[in-house]
């Protein structure tokens, strides 16, 4: 009987001290925000979704190498004698055309690592940070700018250059003409 009065008396305790939090709460405003109209401020380096910005990319691949979770894929085709590939917005030179610019947001851990060792600064963290998506796939970000016929394009020209360049070292070398001997006194 006195552990049934017990049980009693912590219920009905417990439930006071239920109610008493509730009336508390009952009459201070609430602090909801409405989510899809109203977003919360995010704070200043926060980091979100990676963007990479290639018009000043020139394809060096030290990002993928930073990522520590391989995230990040690059393939590059070089330019060939005479193409103009212009200029980065910090004056740097372009040598390479970037075909492939991939990222996998699935796999990247959100840890900035590849934007500090990019010399151009193209790779940075946005302040986007709803990308939900119903398919993994969704979630690869292609960031070329070249269209695939151009890309083949590129390639084709690269190794229709090296060809050329392969056959002008294997074709003999026509004999230099011999100097006359000086004349001997």
């Amino acid at each position: 009987m006195k552990q049934y009065i017990s049980n009693i008396y912590s219920a009905l305790a417990t439930v006071f001290i239920g109610m008493k939090i509730t009336f508390k709460h009952l009459f201070v405003p609430a602090v909801t925000i409405q989510y899809p109209d109203v977003r919360v401020t995010l704070p200043g380096r926060v980091r979100n979704r990676l963007y990479v910005n290639m018009d000043d990319c020139i394809g060096c691949d030290q990002c993928a190498r930073a990522c520590p979770v391989d995230c990040i894929s690059i393939e590059t085709v070089k330019s060939v004698p005479g193409e103009d590939l212009g200029k980065t917005s910090n004056g740097k030179k372009k040598a390479l055309w970037v075909t492939k610019f991939d990222i996998d947001i699935a796999k990247c851990c959100y840890c900035q690592l590849c934007v500090f060792p990019c010399p151009t600064e193209c790779i940075y963290m946005t302040d986007v940070y709803e990308f939900s998506e119903f398919e993994r796939e969704n979630l690869v970000y292609s960031y070329i700018t070249l269209t695939k016929d151009e890309v083949l394009e590129k390639k084709a020209n690269f190794e229709k250059f090296e060809a050329e360049k392969a056959a002008q070292k294997a074709a003999p070398k026509p004999p230099a003409p011999e100097k006359p001997a000086p004349p001997q006194a």
